[in-house]
């Protein structure tokens, strides 16, 4: 048994981990608290079965137990370099992986959580140095990385390894309210086999979009119920979780791809900040910035004394036209998507590829709204809810 910092809140000061013996995990580093475990056991177990299901390094980085990213390794563009403020595409896969993650929302990954799949290397620990993070977990470190991340928060970095091949068998259990809980793990894993069937009229998926589609389905796996994630070229760029109606999922989700997709946008990567503006500040500004037209006129003064020269706004039909430049963007749900209405708003996000449980009772109409919008629908038969 080991102690941990506090529970859920600080007044909740008895906390305690478990571990089997022999004991899969290590700390390396710092010293955890009750969330801190929830966000690291929920997350490497999300990167573990990505990196299974499509033989990639994986991330992701959570905040409060559900992901605000995760990411496949793929190489970075010049304009996820400049939207996202690095001074440096030249990443290991690894760390890639983990820039693509916390890159899919930046305001929400701020004091993360983040699990890797692949060791921590120096490239990824160089990274990490500057941002605002609270927690890792990965199977396995360089000696170099970890010096460098054992300084990182003035020594209080939390740092956890994980034995790769650890993998609990059977119940698993829960006390709620002083009555306990068991049900069977759940172990099912999601690979390219499960996105076969196809029932939309188009048919027409590439590999790369399949496995954007593994991204989607898996991370949901791992998100806090009911949950909805938009995913681009192996990244998630909107999660909507926790709601009790999924079109709420699916608004959430949508506007945050939407905020996602507009970063890249010109007029935002040409924004002038005023000398000295900190990079956290400059995320706030410019997710301010995307929300212009709702802004009152004391938001907008204070705003506009971050910056040089006044900012373009970007008008509707412009947030239009350059959304939907961007193709094979895909949606997953946790469950069947019960109305038409979660399609609809989907497709006014330019989503192309849905992939859901299938089953409802209403699933003729899902279908007939996929195929008026000519997208893809494929049917898991898994539903993946978390709670």
């Amino acid at each position: 048994m080991i102690s941990l910092r506090y529970g859920t809140n600080p007044h909740q000061a008895e906390a305690f981990i478990e571990l089997p013996d022999p004991s899969p995990l290590k700390i390396l580093n710092g010293a955890p608290g009750f969330i801190n475990m929830l966000d690291a056991l929920t997350s490497w177990q999300l990167v573990r079965e990505l990196k299974e299901a499509t033989g990639k390094a994986s991330a992701a980085s959570y905040k409060h137990v559900s992901p605000a990213g995760a990411a496949i390794a793929k190489p970075i563009d010049e304009a996820f370099k400049e939207s996202q403020f690095l001074k440096t595409t030249d990443f290991s896969p690894v760390a890639s992986a983990y820039v693509r993650a916390r890159g899919g929302d930046r305001l929400c990954s701020f004091g993360d959580a983040l699990a890797v799949s692949d060791t921590v290397d120096v490239s990824l620990a160089q990274f990490l140095k500057t941002e605002v993070s609270d927690l890792i977990i990965a199977p396995g470190y360089e000696p170099e990385a970890l010096e460098i991340l054992k300084k990182k928060k003035k020594g209080g970095f939390v740092i956890l390894e994980i034995d790769y091949d650890f993998m609990p068998e059977g119940l698993e259990s829960r006390e709620l309210f002083g009555i306990g809980l068991q049900q069977t793990r759940n172990s099912r894993l999601i690979t390219k086999a499960d996105l076969a069937n196809v029932v939309s009229d188009n048919k027409e998926i590439s590999a790369e979009t399949l496995e954007t589609l593994l991204v989607a389905a898996i991370s949901l796996k791992y998100t806090q119920s009911n949950s909805i994630s938009v995913a681009y070229d192996g990244q998630i760029v909107g999660i909507g979780a926790g709601q009790q109606s999924r079109i709420h999922c699916t608004r959430l989700a949508c506007d945050k791809a939407d905020k996602w997709f507009l970063q890249r946008h010109p007029k935002v990567r040409g924004l002038q900040f005023k000398e000295g503006t900190k990079k956290v500040d400059k995320t706030n500004l410019i997710d301010q910035f995307l929300l212009w037209d709702s802004l009152s006129a004391t938001e907008e003064a204070m705003m506009l004394q971050n910056f040089d020269t006044r900012p373009d706004p970007i008008t509707r039909e412009e947030r239009v036209e350059w959304n939907r430049q961007y193709k094979d963007i895909c949606l997953g749900s946790d469950a069947f998507i019960p109305f038409r209405d979660n399609i609809d708003r989907a497709s006014r996000s330019n989503i192309q590829h849905v992939v859901e449980t299938g089953g409802s009772l209403r699933t003729e109409y899902i279908v007939q709204a996929v195929n008026e919008y000519n997208m893809t629908l494929t049917h898991t038969g898994i539903r993946s809810f978390l709670h």
